[in-house]
């Protein structure tokens, strides 16, 4: 991987930790009428957590980083197929895993950036017909 592939999963890695870290009413403005399913969102940031490994080999992540993104990624491991169900605007204002997920994500953030309050990624269009 290129230096320029590596800052790219870098920024994608933590606008996705700014949006889990954002309190509930910001990440359901963000989803808008996006309906994103959970077992989505659950496997793109268990994918960032598991590229996190790589990325602090490469240097790009330090210990302390990688430390906080695997606590993320076994509290997701942690929510069981039947929460994984369903449209996750639902799931983040029923269960309490996202809760958790969300304190995980503002700890990574305060001690990565020093503020966990971070610019929310551009959502990307209405998906349309998938479900």
């Amino acid at each position: 991987m290129n230096h320029y592939g590596e800052v790219h999963l870098r920024t994608l890695t933590l606008r996705f930790t700014a949006l889990l870290a954002a309190a509930t009413q910001d990440q359901l403005a963000w989803l808008g009428k996006r309906e994103l399913e959970t077992k989505d969102v659950v496997e793109e940031v268990e994918l960032l957590c598991r590229i996190a490994e790589d990325l602090t080999e490469r240097g790009v992540f330090d210990a302390e980083d990688l430390r906080g993104l695997r606590a993320i990624g076994r509290r997701l491991g942690k929510i069981d197929a039947t929460c994984r169900t369903g449209l996750w605007n639902t799931a983040l204002t029923t269960d309490p895993a996202w809760g958790d997920i969300r304190s995980l994500a503002r700890q990574f953030l305060l001690t990565r950036l020093g503020d966990w309050r971070q610019p929310l990624p551009r959502p990307g269009p209405p998906r349309t017909g998938d479900h």
